[in-house]
């Protein structure tokens, strides 16, 4: 029973790296769009600001990873990218990440990081560009 679970590791991979990708897109849609929820009253985006920027790496980065097209090198930037989320708006409040608000930066930053280097695996584009 056990080697047939660890036959389906690729499609966990795939399950991980869409459902992440999931996630993560719906963070640069409320940065650039207002949607799903609309950003808290006060809160306008400014065009070309650094939240902007990170607005477009989530939504477009995202959607890049979703579909599994050059996930290696988008994984590797928007790890960067979390990563200074982390640091910059996070730990400055306080060490522990269930008191700063920075929990879902830390994963997704090791995350991304994972995909940089596994690669999109099964049920891609970059798969599919392989057997091409």
């Amino acid at each position: 029973m056990i080697d047939k679970w660890k036959s389906y590791t690729p499609q966990f991979l795939a399950l991980l790296r869409i459902v992440a990708a999931i996630v993560f897109i719906q963070s640069g849609t409320l940065k650039l769009f207002s949607w799903p929820i609309g950003m808290p009253p006060g809160n306008t985006l400014v065009p070309f600001s650094q939240v902007w920027f990170a607005g477009v790496l989530e939504a477009f980065g995202g959607a890049m990873i979703l579909v599994g097209f050059c996930v290696r090198p988008v994984a590797f930037i928007l790890s960067g990218e979390m990563a200074i989320a982390y640091f910059q708006a996070h730990a400055p409040k306080a060490f522990w990440t269930v008191e700063n608000g920075g929990g879902s930066a830390v994963l997704f930053c090791f995350i991304w990081l994972y995909f940089s280097a596994a690669g999109a695996g099964v049920w891609s584009l970059d798969s599919f560009r392989k057997k091409q």
